[in-house]
């Protein structure tokens, strides 16, 4: 087995012992959440602030960089919108909930913890890149495309509230907080005190863990109910199709192999939790978005493994 397989198996068991520990009662799945704040709100920003002191990004362009990756979202996102509401036969409002899920990747709690052990700390640099943009467009995205849907805030959706909202929520989120701050800080060219480095260093060294651990622990407050078909579709959708355009827009960009395989690992991720907030918020498709998770993260270490394999034979 590759040391890249084996690393993807790693991320993926530390899912599954999180999830057994909530499945067997051994741990309260509500504890989870707990866990997965902490993840996101301190360990994560920590190893992101860590990562931008040093960070060369090793001759990726940022505009080709996201402009690959986006370009997939977007093509995903209106596959997956079209499919939910031309084949599976639901509403406009619970087709954005289908793009979303279609396209909206676990880039924090699996996407860091993946990345930094299949490629090493070269390729979570390229991740960060995508991190820094991704929260922010796609929530930008989901407001603006359910404003339209709903006519300037007809049906009880307010688009001047929501984006006063999602202003505050991005200004105010701990990931974002974390890249900026490393930035600014190597910008200003201090170094960082020794004693400073260790608490970085300590809390940072527990985040891709702990943040796989309370994923899976979390797991088990979503579940599946409903119609399977349409989960099972959105999960394909999710795990094939937006990886295979990825794949193909960054060998059209150009990228360098590092980063185009970041792009297309990244892109192969399972759906996160934002999907079903997501849904939740706007009142449609709660049991499609919790469907969708749940399915594609327990397909997700099969495919991830798929993925890791092709990317090998084309970019070494």
């Amino acid at each position: 087995m590759s040391p890249q397989l084996e690393a993807a198996f790693f991320i993926f068991g530390l899912v599954a012992i999180g999830y057994l520990a909530g499945l067997t009662g051994f741990m309260r799945a509500e504890a989870g959440e707990a866990l997965g704040e902490f993840a996101v709100g301190v360990a994560l920003p920590l190893l992101l602030f860590r990562t931008m002191l040093s960070a060369d990004f090793h001759g990726t362009a940022p505009w080709a960089l996201w402009a690959s990756y986006f370009s997939a979202v977007a093509l995903a996102w209106t596959i997956g919108h079209l499919v939910t509401t031309r084949v599976l036969g639901r509403d406009a409002r619970t087709g954005v909930v289908g793009g979303v899920s279609s396209s909206f990747s676990n880039t924090v709690l699996l996407g860091l913890p993946l990345v930094l052990g299949v490629y090493g700390q070269a390729g979570f640099e390229v991740l960060a890149l995508i991190v820094s943009v991704h929260l922010g467009i796609m929530m930008a995205a989901t407001i603006i495309i359910f404003a339209i849907l709903e006519r300037g805030g007809e049906k009880g959706l307010r688009p001047a509230a929501l984006l006063k909202d999602f202003v505050r929520k991005l200004a105010t989120n701990p990931l974002i907080i974390g890249i900026v701050c490393g930035l600014l800080w190597r910008l200003m060219g201090l170094p960082l005190p020794s004693l400073a480095a260790r608490f970085v260093d300590g809390l940072g060294s527990i985040a891709g863990p702990l943040a796989l651990f309370s994923m899976g622990l979390g797991l088990r407050r979503y579940g599946i109910s409903g119609n399977l078909r349409a989960g099972f579709t959105l999960a394909a959708l999710k795990l094939f199709v937006m990886p295979a355009i990825a794949l193909g827009m960054v060998l059209l960009f150009g990228l360098p192999p590092l980063a185009a395989s970041v792009v297309v690992l990244t892109a192969a991720l399972p759906a996160g939790v934002n999907c079903y907030l997501i849904a939740v918020q706007f009142g449609t498709g709660q049991a499609l978005a919790s469907n969708m998770i749940t399915i594609a993260t327990g397909l997700g270490v099969a495919t991830t493994a798929f993925w890791i394999t092709v990317l090998h034979a084309i970019f070494g």
